[in-house]
């Protein structure tokens, strides 16, 4: 087990590597000269080679690169060219904005998108199955934007019941940061409780057919332990794709973040992208790829011990 972890650990590290220098050089590619974002126009000669020496941006790339990684590997992430200010601070107010609506929405997709996998497993053809294979075709087919714009029509300004738009910190009020966080993260949820529903039935219909669960029901166990069994062995596939979905949920939320106003990285990323602030970027990228690791990492930790055979890849 001790080794198990050891590669995954070390897979992820490497993956967090690569994924940062890459997108370095690529940002400097693709950006070039910042400078015209970051003072605008009308700037002169003279100011725009005083911001590239006050950033550092005269530097050659490969001393930028290293210095940002060196600075990285201890949690400094650099400054941003923009505001100057440690982006680090600005990553600490804009994270656990994010992170509150996809954890949110992934666990709406858990619990739900499991509990209807289930019902549709024990009872296939029925009257949930079919609700569900449509859900499918139409929250697939419908703009993730619209879904939000529908969402707030109702529940926020017909019903009354959410905010429309901002965000509560859980320090100011739990309640208020619940109610700022359900709308954004339903709308992100919905997807993704279809798609771990239709995992996880059809996982559990496949298994359901095997061999050994017509043994232990010949063997006369009751419905409930054949159906935890079967559970069990249907669960990796449902599993993987709710990993999936955290990913998925992260890129997802910069629309949704702007539809209902949200002070997260979605913004973030696009207000930086916009101008060119590499370093701010740069921490978003780090810091994104940081919890995809972690998620990959806790899901092979959890198919380890659903299914010992993992281990030994």
């Amino acid at each position: 087990m001790l080794s198990f972890i050891a590669k995954r650990l070390l897979s992820g590290i490497l993956l967090l590597i690569v994924v940062c220098s890459g997108t370095f050089f690529l940002a400097f590619v693709a950006i070039g000269d910042p400078t015209p974002g970051l003072l605008g126009n009308s700037a002169t000669a003279a100011q725009r080679d005083a911001l590239r020496a006050k950033i550092g941006y005269d530097r050659p790339v490969l001393t930028q690169f290293w210095d940002w990684i060196s600075h990285a590997a201890t949690g400094d992430f650099g400054t941003s060219w923009r505001s100057f200010q440690p982006v680090g601070d600005q990553l600490a107010l804009r994270v656990p904005v994010t992170l509150s609506v996809v954890v949110f929405a992934t666990l709406l997709a858990a619990v739900i998108g499991v509990a209807v996998g289930i019902a549709c497993g024990l009872r296939p053809g029925g009257l949930l199955d079919r609700g569900l294979k449509l859900a499918s075709v139409v929250l697939f087919a419908l703009p993730g934007f619209w879904v939000s714009l529908v969402l707030v029509t109702w529940f926020a300004i017909e019903l009354r019941w959410f905010p429309a738009i901002g965000y509560v910190s859980p320090e100011v009020s739990v309640s208020g940061w619940l109610s700022s966080i359900t709308l954004p993260s339903v709308s992100l949820a919905l997807g993704a409780i279809v798609m771990v529903g239709e995992q996880l039935r059809n996982g559990f219909l496949q298994v359901n057919n095997q061999d050994f669960v017509r043994t232990l029901r010949a063997r006369g166990l009751s419905k409930r332990r054949v159906t935890t069994h079967v559970l069990r062995n249907a669960s990796p596939s449902a599993l993987t794709v709710l990993a999936l979905m955290f990913v998925g949920l992260l890129g997802g939320a910069i629309v949704v973040e702007i539809v209902f106003n949200l002070p997260g990285i979605g913004s973030l990323t696009q207000s930086s992208s916009q101008i060119g602030d590499i370093p701010v970027l740069m921490g978003l990228t780090a810091v994104t790829v940081v919890f995809v690791v972690l998620v990959n990492f806790l899901l092979d930790l959890v198919l380890g011990w659903v299914n010992p055979k993992v281990r030994e890849r």
